[in-house]
C-alpha cells in the first residue's frame, strides 16, 4: 500500500471509541534491556508490539540472549550482566531505542561489536558515541563520524562519572541509566534543559522496578545495580499511539477509552491529555483505562504550549491546530529536527501544502487556523507524521497519506483501525 486515502469520520452519538493499542515501545524496549541483563528469568506481560521491538529482539538474539514469545507477552532469560556473545554483528534497523540503549549497554558490558542500521537511522547523529569514546571505548567509523555504521571495542567502562546533554536526546541518558542498573555503579551528570524530562523519570521508575537503586542530587544521579529482578513486569499500552485517538475527543466532541493506561502512568505523553483538558475534555481514570470525554465541547481556541518534554505529540497538536478558533504556538521543540525526519519541516511543509499557514520562529512553530484544502501528506518515512496527519483527513475526508507502511515501526495496524473507524459496517 503506497498511499492511504483517509475517509471522513462521523462518530455515532454517545458511542465510546475504544481501539486496541499496542504495548508502549518506550517501556517495553527499556524493560527488554533490563531483563536481558538481569539475573534470572523475567516475564514481560504486554500487548502487541511492532517493528522497533522486533528489531531489538533480533539484536538480543544475535548477542545470545534467549527470549520466548507467549500469549501473555515475552519471557526473557537474563544473562547476569554479561551478553553471552562477546563479538557480534548487530543491525538495529530503524529502531532508535535499540540504537541508543543497546549501544550503551554493549560499551558497559564490553566486547567487540559491529553495528549497522537502516539508511534512515544512518542519517541520525549518535551523539552518545562521543560520550563513550571519552570514557575509553574505541570506535571505528565506516562512514560519517558519530553515525552508524561503526565497530566498537570496549573492555567495559571504568569511568565512575559520565555527562550527557539532555538537549540532544534524553535517550542517551536513559541508556546509561539502564546499563548502570545492570552492571556497575555510575554517577550520571545531566546538563541541558531537559534534566528532569519525562523519559528520564520513566527510566528511573523502571530501573527501580527491576531492583536497582538510585539517588539524585540536583542533576546528578547515582545508580546502584540490581541484585534480583522481578519475576513478572506489566507493560502499559502505548500512550503515544493512544494520543492520536484521544485527540478525537476534542476534534469530534467524542468519548474515547484506551485500556491498560491509567493516571499513574510513567509515560510523559500524558501531558497531552492536559492540553485536551484545557479545552474542556473531561479526563477520567476508570478501572478499564483512561476515558477522554469531549461530548460537551464545541469549538476550541488554539494553544500556547511548551512541548519540549512530550514532543512526540507536537505533530498531533499541529494536526488539531487548523481547526481551532485562534492561532497555536508550539514551543521548545527544536530537537525534533533530529528525529526520524526533520519533524518541524514536516509540520510546516505539509500544513502549508494543505492551505494552513504555518511557520517557524526559532525553536517554535506557529500555526494559524484556516480551511483545509485537499492534498497529499509527505510522511518522510516517519510513522508519527503519518499517524498525526491522519487526524486532518478524518475531519475533512480530503487527505491522502503517502507511504502509510512506515507506521509498522511502532503501530503496524494503525490504518486497519482507522479503516474500521470510518466504515459504518465495521464499527
Amino acid at each position: 500500500m503506497n498511499e492511504y486515502k483517509v475517509r471522513k469520520f462521523q462518530p455515532r452519538q454517545g458511542a465510546i471509541i475504544s481501539p486496541d493499542i499496542p504495548a508502549s515501545k518506550s517501556i517495553l524496549n527499556r524493560a527488554l534491556i533490563l531483563a536481558a541483563l538481569a539475573n534470572g528469568k523475567v516475564t514481560l506481560a504486554c500487548g502487541a508490539y511492532a517493528d522497533d521491538t522486533r528489531s531489538l529482539l533480533s539484536c538480543l538474539s544475535a548477542l545470545g540472549v534467549q527470549t520466548r514469545k507467549t500469549e501473555d507477552g515475552i519471557v526473557v532469560y537474563g544473562c547476569g550482566g554479561k551478553f553471552p556473545n562477546r563479538t557480534a554483528y548487530i543491525d538495529v534497523q530503524s529502531a532508535g531505542t535499540a540504537a541508543r540503549f543497546l549501544t550503551v549497554a554493549l560499551a558497559f558490558v564490553g566486547g567487540e561489536y559491529t553495528l549497522t542500521a537502516s539508511p534512515q537511522m544512518k542519517k541520525r547523529p549518535m551523539d552518545v558515541l562521543s560520550v563513550l569514546e571519552s570514557a575509553g571505548v574505541h570506535i571505528d567509523y565506516f562512514g560519517e563520524r558519530g553515525h552508524f555504521p561503526f565497530r566498537m571495542r570496549s573492555d567495559g567502562l571504568t569511568a565512575e562519572e559520565l555527562t550527557v546533554d539532555t538537549d540532544l536526546s534524553t535517550q542517551y541518558a536513559g541508556g546509561i541509566l539502564l546499563a548502570a542498573a545492570c552492571t556497575r555503579p555510575v554517577t550520571l551528570c545531566l546538563t541541558g534543559s531537559r534534566t528532569h524530562g519525562s523519559y528520564i523519570e520513566m527510566t528511573l521508575r523502571l530501573i527501580r522496578a527491576f531492583g536497582a537503586d538510585w539517588t539524585r542530587t540536583g542533576d546528578r544521579i547515582s545508580v546502584t545495580p540490581a541484585v534480583q529482578p522481578p519475576l513478572r513486569f506489566e507493560v502499559e499500552n502505548d500512550l503515544s499511539g493512544a494520543c492520536y485517538f484521544y485527540a478525537l475527543s476534542l476534534l469530534f466532541s467524542a468519548r474515547v477509552l484506551i485500556k491498560r493506561i491509567h493516571k499513574d502512568t510513567a509515560q510523559g505523553d500524558f501531558k497531552f491529555l492536559h492540553l485536551l483538558e484545557e479545552k474542556g475534555v473531561k479526563i477520567t481514570d476508570t478501572p478499564n483505562g483512561i476515558l477522554a470525554d469531549g461530548s460537551n465541547v464545541g469549538t476550541f481556541d488554539g494553544w500556547d504550549a511548551d512541548m519540549r518534554d512530550f514532543s512526540d505529540q507536537a505533530l498531533t497538536l499541529a494536526a488539531l491546530a487548523p481547526f481551532a478558533q485562534t492561532p497555536t504556538r508550539i514551543r521548545g521543540v527544536g530537537h525534533i529536527r533530529r528525529q526520524e525526519c526533520d519533524r518541524i519541516n514536516a509540520i510546516v511543509e505539509n500544513l502549508n501544502a494543505l492551505g494552513v499557514p504555518a511557520e517557524t520562529d526559532g525553536d517554535d512553530i506557529v500555526i494559524r487556523p484556516a480551511p483545509v484544502r485537499g492534498g497529499r501528506v509527505k510522511t518522510y518515512d516517519d510513522h508519527r507524521v503519518a499517524m498525526a496527519f491522519t487526524l486532518i483527513g478524518l475531519k475533512t475526508g480530503t487527505i491522502v497519506i503517502e507511504n502509510p507502511q512506515c507506521c509498522k515501526k511502532t503501530f503496524e495496524n494503525y490504518f486497519e483501525i482507522i479503516s474500521k473507524l470510518t466504515d459504518p459496517m465495521k464499527r
